[in-house]
């Protein structure tokens, strides 16, 4: 053998513990270094004995089947990267599918909020109006107030008129006896 193969004393001397073992996730570099050592075990040129077994299965027992799940998480990884080059396609559709119909509901958006801000200034307007209205309104609410204290003055001095007047008259018939009594006592 070469020296890229270890030879088999050095496996059974180092034994793993579970904390030793890899992560469930690995780095993208462990993955590659990982599928390296697969790959270059793969190649080994197995002899085999009388039981059946490989000479460098029985010194390797737990690195076999650490092996086998290497290769099976390579195989794994190796069909979802396939996989997911294959729906690049499907999502770059999706994507522009979604693209289309976010643009349409930002429009509709849009003309809603275009509505609505109309609706406001016409809302506005009427505002302003009835506030130009309510404002007219007490001006000729403070005009009616001062137009009915002016009749009511004026009411109060025809009153005084009136009465002026019918004093004057009865001060006249007075006077106009007075006048009768004098002459007839001058005479």
């Amino acid at each position: 053998m070469s020296s890229y193969y270890p030879r088999t004393k050095d496996l059974t001397r180092t034994r793993k513990s579970v904390t030793d073992s890899p992560p469930s996730s690995p780095s993208y570099t462990d993955k590659n270094y990982r599928l390296h050592c697969v790959l270059r075990w793969s190649c080994v040129d197995f002899r085999y004995d009388s039981t059946g077994e490989s000479a460098t299965d029985k010194p390797m027992g737990r690195t076999s089947s650490y092996t086998r799940r290497e290769t099976r998480l390579a195989a794994l990884n190796k069909q979802e990267q396939d996989s997911a080059a294959k729906d690049y396609k499907k999502m770059y559709t999706e994507a522009l599918q979604e693209n289309e119909r976010l643009k349409s509901r930002l429009q509709d958006s849009k003309q809603e909020l275009v509505k609505i801000r109309s609706q406001l200034e016409k809302v506005a307007q009427r505002q302003d109006r009835m506030t130009e209205r309510s404002t007219v309104l007490e001006t000729e609410k403070r005009e009616k107030q001062a137009l009915d204290k002016r009749v009511t003055d004026m009411e109060e001095e025809i009153k005084v008129l009136t009465e002026l007047k019918s004093d004057n008259q009865r001060l006249k018939d007075e006077n106009g006896a007075l006048i009768r009594v004098i002459s007839k006592l001058s005479k």
